[in-house]
């Protein structure tokens, strides 16, 4: 994996890194620039080999949603304060925030239809709609009594 100096940390596959000292910096810049912030929170790639699969699919996104994301990696020392912040409960995992909102949380890897239909609808719906309407997906396997 790329690691390159960024004005936030080290960047990961061109993604900043953030923190709990610099998060809500990259979320302001994300809502300044009129985008939707996407965390991931990966976890430790031996425990969560996903995380690595999710990783390389997030730039993939950013880039197939022609700047309506801006993306950054959580710092591993900070994903557990960071993950209680946002509801995160399972990794990886693909956090979506604008104007202090989390929107939703797209858990593990996805098929890339799904991520791209469950993005397109977190990103498109009306600011301020009940929180009821953020969306967490699990893979079906793991709801269905596979076990977490």
């Amino acid at each position: 994996m790329e690691v390159q100096a960024g004005k936030q940390g080290p960047a990961r596959r061109g993604l900043p890194e953030v923190d709990v000292a610099t998060v809500d910096d990259f979320l302001s810049a994300a809502d300044a620039d009129g985008a939707i912030a996407v965390l991931l929170s990966a976890g430790d790639p031996v425990r969560f080999p996903e995380a690595i699969d999710v990783a390389v699919v997030l730039p993939e996104l950013i880039e197939a949603l022609q700047g309506r994301l801006r993306g950054a990696v959580i710092a591993r020392s900070d994903e557990t304060a960071l993950g209680e912040r946002f509801g995160v409960r399972v990794q990886p995992t693909l956090i979506f925030v604008a104007k202090g909102e989390t929107l939703g949380l797209i858990a593990k890897i996805q098929d890339w239809s799904v991520y791209v239909d469950r993005i397109t609808k977190l990103i498109d719906r009306p600011r301020g709609q009940s929180a009821a309407v953020a969306l967490t997906i699990v893979p079906q396997h793991r709801v269905q009594g596979a076990g977490l």
